[in-house]
C-alpha cells in the first residue's frame, strides 16, 4: 500500500465518523488511484472542451499529477424534517428532482454535513502534512463518469513534493 493510499483511507474514516445532522449518515467515499485517476484526468480534460467551462483543464492537471484522490458525496440524503427553509422551501423540500452536473436540490444540512466531512477529511490530510485541494470539477467528472454512485460530489486530490502542485497554479 502506498504511503498517500493509506493517507486517503485514514482521510475517508475522518470523514464516515464526522458529526451528521440526527446522527444520520448519507456520506460515501471513494479513493482512486492509478489508472482511474488517469482516466478522471483526461475525463476532466473533456469536459471542460465539451462544455466551454473554465478550469478543468487547470484541475485536470493536478488531478493527473496526484498519487491519489478521494471522493466525498451524498447519496440518497433525506432531509432531517425540521422544515426550517435554509433551502428556500417553506417545508422540507423533495430532494434529487433535477439532474445536472449534480443532482439537487439538495438539503442545506444535508450539505452542511458534506462540508463538515469535507473538513474533517483535508484536516486528515493535512494533520499528516500531505498536499490537498478540494475541487468541485474533479467531483463533477467523477459522478458523470461514474467512479462514484453519489447524487453531490467533491474530489480531493493528495500530493506529497517539495511544493504544493495545488497553490500558484
Amino acid at each position: 500500500m502506498s504511503e498517500l493510499r493509506m493517507v486517503a483511507e485514514l482521510m475517508a474514516i475522518s470523514a464516515r465518523t464526522a458529526p451528521k445532522t440526527a446522527g444520520q449518515d448519507f456520506v460515501v467515499t471513494k479513493i482512486i488511484e492509478g489508472d482511474d485517476l488517469k482516466k478522471l484526468a483526461e475525463k476532466m480534460f473533456e469536459f471542460g472542451e465539451r462544455t466551454g467551462k473554465g478550469n478543468f483543464d487547470r484541475d485536470g492537471a493536478n488531478v493527473r499529477d496526484s498519487d491519489a484522490l478521494l471522493l466525498i458525496g451524498l447519496k440518497d440524503a433525506k432531509p432531517p424534517g425540521i422544515n426550517c427553509g435554509a433551502c428556500g422551501f417553506d417545508k422540507c423540500l423533495k430532494p434529487n428532482t433535477h439532474e445536472g452536473e449534480f443532482k439537487g436540490p439538495q438539503c442545506a444540512y444535508r450539505l452542511l454535513d458534506m462540508g463538515i466531512a469535507l473538513g474533517s477529511a483535508v484536516k486528515t490530510a493535512s494533520l499528516l502534512n500531505v498536499d490537498n485541494r478540494i475541487m468541485y470539477r474533479a467531483g463533477a467528472v467523477a459522478r458523470e463518469v461514474g467512479l462514484i454512485d453519489a447524487d453531490v460530489v467533491m474530489g480531493i486530490p493528495l500530493s506529497a513534493t517539495g511544493k504544493s502542485i495545488y497553490f500558484d497554479r
